[in-house]
């Protein structure tokens, strides 16, 4: 059955959010200051293990069946010009993965993770959110039912998306989600000229202006401003939360789908790692306003789940060190 088959079955999802182990995250804490090191010398290493502890249940957690999950969709708000590409180039693009082409492919093969796309009613865009809204309650339902459903069986969980023209949506949903105007959070996507960027910009305001009186409630926002791949990932992240799976989050988009829930709740972020900071210029500001601290910073703005899937080797890194070094009683080594 799926998770969310009404609206309020979504709300109450959002409502009740479980939370970690606090025994499992304790005793991590506990085995992290008995390790050979001095107490906190592997930095952010020694806050990613401890917190893995915590969502997975365990003193000594690990990554077994890591999980890629990709989300495409298309946008009807792509007629406005706000992309340098074509809305063709989304299921050219979902071809690429099949294919094993793309980046994700590559850089989730490193990571050690299994990759899953699942691409959504790619020849149906969604409604060009400035004159009505992007999807039906249904449709939104829908999007929402099939994020959870690609959660799968994992054990640590990467999000990531594919969609011409979603860096619009995106900053729709943040302004929709934490205020500002859109020119807070528009930038240039996948490489639009100013032109360009005026059109995003003059789009996101429309937008807003459109659905003002309506954009009250999380789904409300989603369905209204955002995209079946945008819904998607938010639904994937509720559902990952009600099996207290930690997900790592991409770029802007990805972090864009968690915003209106974060509005309701800001504690979602709270089983969500942000994988990197891209160079889209709204990440930094909406990473900031959610409260979470990149693991990486290396420029980049892809997309599809890639900056993620390389913070996933830095996750490895923490637990290796965790799981695998002696304590001071097991190396003989004196603590003072």
């Amino acid at each position: 059955m799926s998770p969310f088959p009404t609206v309020a079955a979504f709300e109450t999802a959002l409502a009740s959010l479980s939370r970690p182990d606090a025994a499992a995250r304790d005793a991590a804490a506990a085995r992290q200051g008995q390790l050979t090191k001095p107490p906190g010398s592997l930095g952010r290493l020694e806050d990613i293990a401890i917190f893995l502890a915590g969502w997975q249940g365990v003193e000594r957690p690990r990554i077994e069946r890591g999980r890629a999950v990709i989300f495409a969709g298309n946008h009807g708000v792509v007629a406005r010009g706000v992309s340098a590409f074509p809305a063709a180039v989304t299921a050219q693009m979902v071809a690429n993965f099949a294919a094993g082409g793309a980046a994700i492919n590559a850089l989730a093969a490193a990571a050690g993770l299994s990759l899953s796309v699942v691409p959504l009613d790619l020849d149906r865009p969604t409604a060009d959110f400035t004159t009505a809204p992007a999807m039906s309650e249904a449709e939104c339902l829908a999007a929402l039912n099939a994020g959870a459903e690609g959660v799968g069986d994992a054990d640590l969980l990467v999000l990531g998306e594919m969609g011409i023209g979603n860096t619009t949506p995106a900053a729709a949903l943040a302004a929709a989600s934490f205020g500002g105007d859109a020119s807070d959070w528009v930038g240039p996507g996948t490489g639009v000229d100013a032109q360009g960027l005026s059109r995003k910009a003059a789009a996101v305001e429309d937008g807003l202006s459109f659905h003002r009186e309506h954009l009250t409630s999380a789904f409300e926002i989603l369905r209204r401003l955002g995209g079946r791949e945008i819904a998607a990932m938010a639904g994937a992240v509720l559902a990952a939360r009600a099996r207290r799976l930690p997900v790592v989050l991409d770029g802007f988009i990805g972090t864009a789908a968690i915003a209106p829930l974060a509005m309701a709740d800001p504690s979602i972020v709270d089983h969500c790692l942000a994988g990197h900071c891209s160079a889209e210029p709204g990440h930094v500001r909406l990473l900031d306003r959610l409260g979470l601290k990149p693991i990486l910073s290396l420029d980049m703005r892809l997309g599809e789940g890639s900056g993620a899937a390389v913070a996933v080797q830095v996750i490895r890194s923490a637990l290796a060190a965790h799981d695998g070094m002696a304590t001071f009683a097991e190396a003989g080594v004196a603590t003072a």
